[in-house]
């Protein structure tokens, strides 16, 4: 194994290809999932165990899967770790099951692990799949907390459920509604782009 290499799919998916902010995908969980932080870990870490677990399959499985089938067969896979998070969720994370609701059966469909699984995952060796299924889902997942961060504190007054701003604080409502999410995240998107033209 080059651990060089090793390291550096693990942290390409931190900030150089940090999935919403970069490739700008998976947008529905990121706008519906983050009203609050313990929404937008949640949401993330799902995410990041179905992506780093249908990365190491496919990548096992990679020699004989055919060309023609390929599509199907990763949202097979991909549709299998869905499901084991959905039971867990369920069984021992009841709220959070709740609140995430029909965004936990749709990461089938989120376009992260379908696109990590045709562009690294069918072409490269396990260890570096997992390499890059960890670092996408984890930079995925400091995406979604920091967005819901930001949505939670100005539209709330809270972080994690508890009260931080003052007595008199006036809740920007706006933030914990759709088009608030997009604000947030466009402003998130200016700030990124900004640092990354400085570099």
């Amino acid at each position: 194994m080059d651990t060089k290499r090793f390291v550096n799919e693990f942290v390409k998916g931190l900030w150089k290809e940090i999935p919403p902010f970069r490739f700008v995908l998976g947008l529905c969980p990121t706008l519906a999932c983050t009203t609050t932080v313990s929404d937008g870990l949640g949401m993330g870490l799902c995410l990041t165990f179905v992506l780093t677990c249908s990365n190491i399959f496919i990548s096992m499985l990679r020699k004989i899967i055919p060309d023609e089938v390929r599509l199907p067969c990763f949202i097979v896979v991909v549709a299998t770790f869905v499901i084991i998070v959905e039971l867990v969720t369920q069984a021992y994370f009841y709220p959070l099951y709740m609140s995430l609701g029909i965004f936990i059966p749709l990461i089938v469909v989120n376009c992260i692990p379908l696109g990590r699984a045709e562009a690294f995952a069918s072409k490269n060796p396990v260890i570096y799949s997992l390499a890059d299924g960890l670092g996408m889902g984890l930079g995925y997942t400091m995406s979604l907390t920091s967005l819901a961060f930001f949505r939670e504190l100005l539209g709330k007054g809270t972080v994690w459920g508890h009260q931080v701003m003052w007595s008199g604080f006036k809740p920007l409502s706006f933030l914990q509604k759709a088009p608030g999410a997009f604000v947030c995240l466009g402003i998130m998107l200016g700030i990124m782009n900004l640092i990354g033209s400085e570099k």
